[in-house]
Formats: structure tokens, sequence, C-alpha cells
């Protein structure tokens, strides 16, 4: 009988899988949000769905703004008629990404402020495509784009890049993530001194139900998966209330609501810590915004869910 010590499993010393603290639920019917850290005040963009998706939209269409998360201030609002948006800040500017007209369309807006109440505007249109959700990052000088599409099995995602956030190219068919399945509500990011590029996603599994997992790349073309895969599960710990402006009956709300899924988290650094937003409920309409934290920063949680690989 061979030793065990001869195993080459031994001596491996698996990764722990960075502890994330879920605070509960802060927003009803709110899905696509963003922290940001801009000019040192820290932000929550949020992409507003029209009032038939969330009946406290004061418009009859979606739109886009900001909440100064310390005092609770919204910028004016941008973006009417466009979905699914995100954000991403500079030093001198944020941009925002979102799709025109429809869920599916094939053109996405980019806006560019410097003060977050003036807009400029760029429509990038990706012939035959149908988009959904959007995300930026940046490396090396280059912006780069993900693109949640339907080809192949909905969804998943192509990139494009860019120099100057204006003129955009999209990738070859090769640069794509999990065509073989289901891969949804996503988030890019990179890292200073990191080769690659971590992406945020939908999983689902069997139920169905579904769990925010993360992958890396270092080309956009090979992917490998966390070994600490969920990111988020969905639980219980969703329904704490984290915000107490919440009324009686949006706690009701919180309370019997459908949850088998964690999606569309997004995070930033803000004061040596990583803020979380995701979202949990049904996954068919019926959303909860909630706010998670981890006590470190980015580049100690990202790269926290690989570690060696597993000997062969």
């Amino acid at each position: 009988m061979q030793d065990i010590r001869q195993n080459p499993f031994y001596g491996y010393r698996a990764p722990k899988k960075p502890l994330i603290r879920k605070l509960g639920t802060i927003r009803c019917d709110m899905v696509e949000t963003t922290p940001l850290v801009y000019r040192d005040t820290l932000y929550r963009f949020e992409s507003v769905r029209p009032r038939s998706q969330n009946p406290a939209n004061p418009h009859e269409r979606s739109f886009f703004h900001f909440v100064d998360v310390r005092t609770d201030a919204e910028s004016t609002p941008f973006g009417y008629g466009h979905h699914l948006g995100s954000a991403f800040a500079e030093k001198d500017f944020v941009a925002v990404t979102g799709v025109k007209g429809t869920w599916g369309g094939d053109t996405v807006t980019v806006f560019r402020s410097a003060d977050l109440e003036h807009w400029d505007e760029t429509d990038v249109t990706f012939p035959e495509m149908r988009i959904f959700n959007t995300c930026l990052c940046k490396k090396d000088g280059r912006y780069v784009m993900l693109l949640e599409s339907d080809e192949g099995v909905p969804f998943t995602f192509r990139f494009a890049v860019s120099e100057d956030l204006a003129r955009w190219t999209l990738l070859p068919e090769q640069y794509v993530f999990q065509k073989d399945r289901y891969a949804g509500g996503p988030a890019i990011y990179t890292l200073p001194d990191d080769p690659y590029y971590y992406v945020l996603y939908l999983e689902a599994y069997p139920g169905p139900c579904y769990a925010n997992c993360i992958a890396r790349s270092a080309d956009l073309i090979h992917w490998e998966y966390s070994p600490l895969n969920p990111v988020l599960m969905y639980g219980d710990e969703d329904r704490q209330i984290a915000d107490p402006r919440l009324t009686a009956e949006e706690r009701e709300r919180v309370d019997r609501a459908l949850n088998i899924n964690n999606s569309d988290a997004e995070l930033c650094e803000y004061q040596g810590r990583t803020v979380i937003y995701y979202s949990w409920g049904c996954q068919c309409g019926i959303e909860f915004l909630a706010q998670a934290e981890f006590a470190g920063t980015p580049k100690e949680l990202l790269p926290g869910f690989f570690g060696d690989r597993p000997p062969t």
C-alpha cells in the first residue's frame, strides 16, 4: 500500500475562501448597481428600471443616477430609456455604459462626465448582437468593455476594446466567456501589477437556483474557475434589514420573498475595505438590493479565490 505521504495532495495547501460579511437589504426592486469612489466620495450608481418593474421610479422610463452613500443625496437623473447600466471611475471622470432603447439592443451608449451632472454621450453599435449587461475595466492603457449577449445558450460574454472610450473594436469570437452554458450578471475587474482579468458572474444550478461566482483570465480566451466558488450564495442573511428607512410594507416583502439567487455583484475599495452590492430574490423579476463587505482590499479579495493550483 502506498504511503499516504507520497500522495501529491498530502502537502498541498488549499486556498481559504475570503470571508465576505453580508450586511442585509437596502432597497426593493433595485438590481444593477455599482459602488465606486470618485474624488474621495463613495457613490452608488443605480440603474433604475421602469415603473412597471420598480414602482418607486417617479418616471415612466428607466434612468441612471448616482447616490452619495454618506448623505443619500441623488444626482440629476440621466440616460432616460437606457437599461442595465454600469459605472467606472477614472481620476478625472466617470464613465457609464448602458444598452440604448431596449434590452437586447445592438447599441451601447457610453456616457462620460467630470461632475456627475453634465454628460457627453457616444453611441457604439455592435451589428447583429443582442446586448444586455455591460461593464468596463482598464488594463495597460486600454479600456475593455464586457458585453453580455445571448449568443449560444443565454447568456455569454464577449469583449470589445478601445483607447479612448469612443472608438470600439469587438474582439474575435474566440474572446468569449463560458459559451457552453448560462453566464449572467457580469462585472469585470483588473488590479495593479496583476496579469489577470477577474470576472464575477452568475452561475445557474439545478433547481433552478443561482449563485455569484468568479473566474479569471490573462487573455480573455482561456479561463480559470475558482475552486472556492461560489462567491455569494443565497441565504437568510440576505433578508437582514440594513437600511432602517425600509417601510413596514417593504420589510414584509423582504420577509416573504422567494430567495433562490445572489447575482449582479459589483464592488470597489473604500477606506481599506471592499464594498459590495448584490441582488437577491427569485431571478424572475422580484429582486432586492443588498450590501456586503470584505475587511480588505480587492487586491486581497479577488486573487484570494484562487491560490496555488492543486496537484494533477
